[in-house]
């Protein structure tokens, strides 16, 4: 997980999830289906989705789910490493595109490494709203990740309890969302068993309907959605 710089607008200091918005340049990479493999069945919107996910991870952390277009191997760590590198300051400058980067080093995009795991609306009447998917994907071997030092300053391999007792404790700040998704990501023992129940999931799209109380917000959520409720309290109005 990453902490967003303190001078972003949004959830500023956060930890949260790699993760970013759909640009003009993966909307290019999904007209090329050379440059991405695993796609079959998707619609145009969803392979969008899935890489600007795999984009954006590899500039917020430096993993790199991709395979070898020659090969069809999984890039492993080293040759990750590598990319990262050359290529991510240069990325993250936008002094070079995710589609060169692919086709200059040869690489697919693995779109079937990522599972949907929620689908999250922001609440009517915000300033800043996002229509956002979350995916589950296992890191590959040995691809450790490292924060940009640019939109997040820093970044952490944590588990989900433990982010989310630190969310409890104050020593995170986690946005609504990230932490329903890791109390339910807590629930799974493992790394095999996340993806395999994230598999099953029917994905009930969650716009929270926010009104103020006397003690402070409470956000409504579809029951449904599978996160242990409907209703939540969330923090003191000033």
């Amino acid at each position: 997980m990453m902490v967003r710089h303190h001078q972003i607008e949004f959830n500023s200091g956060a930890l949260v999830f790699p993760g970013g918005s759909v640009d003009a340049g993966d909307k290019e990479i999904v007209a090329r289906s050379h440059l991405y493999s695993g796609g079959e069945g998707l619609s145009e919107a969803d392979r969008g989705f899935r890489i600007a996910a795999i984009r954006e991870t590899f500039e917020e952390s430096g993993i790199l789910l991709a395979r070898s277009k020659a090969t069809g191997t999984p890039v492993d760590a080293r040759r990750a490493g590598e990319i990262a590198d050359r290529h991510r300051v240069a990325l993250n400058e936008h002094k070079i595109s995710f589609l060169e980067i692919l086709a200059d080093n040869g690489l697919q995009l693995a779109l079937d490494t990522l599972v949907p795991y929620a689908h999250w609306i922001t609440p009517e009447g915000m300033p800043k709203r996002f229509d956002t998917w979350f995916f589950l994907a296992a890191a590959p071997p040995d691809q450790l990740g490292a924060h940009d030092g640019r939109e997040s300053t820093d970044s952490i391999w944590v588990s989900p309890r433990e982010a989310v007792e630190g969310g409890e404790s104050g020593r995170f700040k986690l946005p609504f969302p990230t932490t329903r998704n890791l109390i339910r990501l807590a629930k799974q023992p493992n790394v095999s068993a996340a993806l395999e129940h994230a598999r099953g999931l029917s994905i009930v799209t969650v716009m929270p309907v926010m009104t103020k109380t006397e003690t402070g917000r409470q956000l409504r959520i579809p029951r449904e959605a599978g996160y242990d409720g409907e209703v939540f309290e969330v923090g003191a109005v000033g």
